[in-house]
């Protein structure tokens, strides 16, 4: 061991210049969404508060963190290591990269509510205070049937079946409302429409939710409530508004949900580098505009789906790079941002983030066959933003230590596998019986759930871009430009004549129209509700040679006006031509755009657009910082140099290497470098049957050890 600990070297990261040595108050800015073609921009009442002694505003109640970034402050605070600046990261509580001190104590400014008067400083530049004298309070124990940690839609889903069977439960989640990621989601939502909402935007499905486990009164909802620890004698603390209790329940329902992963690259944790949940967060959520220019790295759903909502906060999307030769997320999802002009680059990755105190380029390149960078195919793009949407790990902490006590423990939603939330509502209904089941309730859980769940949690197929035309020029009819199966059933229960279906393998088919064209009534409930969408309804009925052709639209709404010329684009991204706007249809928040063109293009028209503006590269690139600079540790500043270092010189053991570095040794309790240790692991040739795993620290979530005293 003293070998190894010999031979890990001081390196200092990647731009680590000493920034405590100078001010680095930035511009006070603006950076509110006034307008959004989805959100309501909402009244909220503003308060003073103090950033290293400059006066700001914000609004009461909202997340401190987004205070901060739309008073334009990136930087929260300088490592104590090596002056690098750090910034928000996931604003989730999971990685406290965002620590401030508020009022004289330590605290995630993405946890803290805003209030009046706060005074608020750089963490590293201030050391907290202490409490001179106190008095100690006896903590409360409650008992309970049930206790479900999280609040997103498999904890409510699974809230809804107890509560119908009047079970005493008490639900908790951190956030200060209900519904978990769903809160993030501005897109309408896919799955069955039946059993979870689908055609429905997903923070309104966390309303729904929430709205429905209210009804039972035996269900108690906490918010700003945090679960920190799973104790031997079956106990789980909980820190609610500052107050802590211990519950002691009959079972246990973890639904966690999931935490994102973090990805080694050079400059990797400058101020700007976000996951892609703080960046809905922000801009969704808080209705912040956090970046101008945005690079997203990852092609799922979550980087697709993230770049469609930075469009709508008015965010430039300069491009979307993947590794994998194509994207792993919907098709639709992929051809709302082809058809936005966004660049669409796989095989590639992101080589380093360049900037002083702050996010200004980025790099990437193309990969070979075998995974490795092409020399010559670097590009260096103008950027203030890097979303980070490279995938998710199960927050599982809980399960596993409760499993250790012998608590009655289950899981739903993400936190028992990572899915789309319309399968973690099925997992926590399912959850929810088989708790009922427990407890010695005569219930079943119908055989068709847990199908239905199998077929939810389904990866979409293979791209068919060969179907069926529609021939007759006659009548309405819809167009389907859907080329993929995906577990989605919204334009089937939208028609009022039953003529959509999805085939007879389920909802995972692509959808056809089966009616004939009299059997449509062109009520455009299909084109309004589709989540992709990817549904356009063709009107021959006044001119079989120009049909009126309408589009769903989501996208800057007040430049589409009556009398207007649009861009129309085909299946594939090409422009078919500019043609005359003949009427604007509001259904909720999308608009339906009818366009007149000719017969010969309307059976292909997929869209009408207003293209954004290309964002060519810097041919010119310096030479490229060393890849074993990138910061693995966030926490502890430790690189993938000096993790590489002791896996060569033996250490096979995790903790033998937080001992040895200090990694995984920080405030977020190894949430974010634990996963990119093991990835150093494997490029390094070890099994991970090698590989000793770490030891849990008692407690997931930093907290005051005033708490534990029953101080507030």
């Amino acid at each position: 061991m003293q070998s190894l600990l010999n031979s890990t070297k001081r390196i200092l990261p990647y731009g680590s210049t000493n920034i405590l040595t100078r001010t680095f108050i930035q511009p006070i800015q603006d950076r509110r969404i006034y307008q959004h073609p989805i959100l309501e921009i909402p009244e909220k009442k503003k308060v003073d508060f103090t950033w290293n002694g400059v006066k700001l505003q914000g609004y009461e109640g909202e997340a401190l963190s987004s205070s901060l970034i739309a008073n334009g402050q990136s930087v929260f605070g300088f490592h104590t290591r090596d002056g690098s600046p750090q910034g928000i990261f996931c604003a989730n509580g999971q990685c406290s990269q965002c620590m401030v001190v508020v009022d004289g104590l330590s605290k995630k400014s993405c946890m803290i509510p805003l209030k009046e008067g706060m005074d608020v400083k750089y963490a590293e530049l201030t050391l907290p205070k202490s409490q001179e004298s106190f008095s100690t309070k006896d903590i409360p124990t409650k008992e309970v049937e049930v206790l479900i940690i999280g609040g997103g839609p498999s904890g409510l889903s699974a809230s809804i079946e107890l509560g119908k069977q009047g079970v005493d439960v008490l639900c908790i989640d951190d956030k200060d409302r209900f519904g978990g990621k769903l809160v993030l989601q501005t897109h309408k939502f896919f799955g069955s429409s039946e059993e979870c909402y689908a055609g429905t935007r997903g923070y309104r499905i966390g309303e729904i939710l929430e709205k429905e486990v209210r009804k039972y009164e035996s269900v108690t909802l906490k918010n700003n409530s945090t679960a920190l620890a799973v104790y031997s004698d079956q106990t789980i603390g909980i820190l609610t508004n500052g107050k802590y209790e211990l519950i002691k329940p009959k079972k246990l329902l973890v639904a966690t949900g999931a935490r994102e992963k973090f990805l080694s690259f050079p400059g990797n944790t400058l101020p700007g580098v976000y996951g892609a949940g703080a960046f809905q967060t922000l801009v969704n959520r808080d209705l912040v505009k956090c970046s101008d220019k945005v690079m997203i790295v990852g092609g799922g759903n979550v980087g697709l789906i993230g770049g469609y909502h930075a469009i709508q906060a008015g965010i430039e999307v300069v491009g979307l790079v993947e590794a994998l030769p194509e994207c792993g997320g919907y098709k639709v999802h992929e051809d709302k941002l082809r058809r936005l002009g966004v660049p669409i680059m796989t095989r590639h990755t992101i080589v380093e983030a360049k900037g002083d105190g702050k996010v200004e380029q980025v790099v990437i390149a193309k990969l070979d066959d075998n995974w490795n960078i092409i020399e010559g195919t670097y590009q260096t793009y103008d950027v203030d933003t890097i979303l980070l949407a490279v995938g998710l790990e199960e927050c599982r902490e809980f399960t596993e230590k409760a499993k250790k006590y012998g608590l009655d423990v289950y899981s739903a939603g993400d936190a028992q596998e990572i899915a789309e939330a319309s399968a973690a509502m099925f997992t926590g209904k399912i959850a929810g019986r088989k708790i009922l089941k427990s407890l010695g309730k005569k219930i079943e859980i119908p055989e068709e759930w847990e199908e239905k769940a199998e077929i939810l949690k389904s990866k979409p197929g293979e791209v068919q871009l060969e179907r069926e035309q529609f021939e007759e020029d006659e009548g309405f009819f819809p167009v389907f430009h859907c080329f993929q199966d995906i577990p989605c059933d919204a334009c089937t229960a939208a028609c009022n004549h039953g003529n959509i279906e999805t085939g007879e393998e389920g909802i995972t088919e692509i959808p056809q129209f089966l009616g004939e064209v009299d059997d449509c009534d062109g009520c455009l409930k299909c084109v309004s509700e589709c989540p992709g969408l990817a549904v356009t309804l063709v009107d021959y009925n006044d001119d079989s040679d120009n049909p009126i052709v309408t589009f769903p639209y989501e996208i800057w709404q007040s430049d589409v006006k009556v009398g207007s010329k649009v861009e129309v684009m085909d299946d594939f991204g090409a422009t078919i031509g500019r043609f005359p706007v003949e009427r604007i249809i509001t259904r909720g928040e999308t608009l339906l755009v009818s366009v007149r063109m000719p017969s010969k293009y309307a059976k292909t028209a997929a869209s009408v657009v207003k293209k954004i503006e290309k964002v060519d590269p810097q041919l010119i690139y310096e030479k490229k910082s060393p890849k074993d600079s990138s910061v693995v540790c966030r926490c502890e500043r430790i690189t993938a140099g000096e993790i590489r270092k002791i896996i060569q010189d033996g250490a096979r053991d995790m903790n033998q290497i937080k001992i040895a570095t200090r990694a995984g040794m920080g405030a977020c309790g190894s949430k974010t470098c634990n996963s990119v240790i093991g990835r150093i692991f494997r490029e390094e040739g070890i099994p991970p049957e090698d590989i000793t795993p770490r030891v849990m620290r008692p407690l997931y979530v930093e907290v005051s050890m005033g708490a534990f005293a029953g101080l507030d």
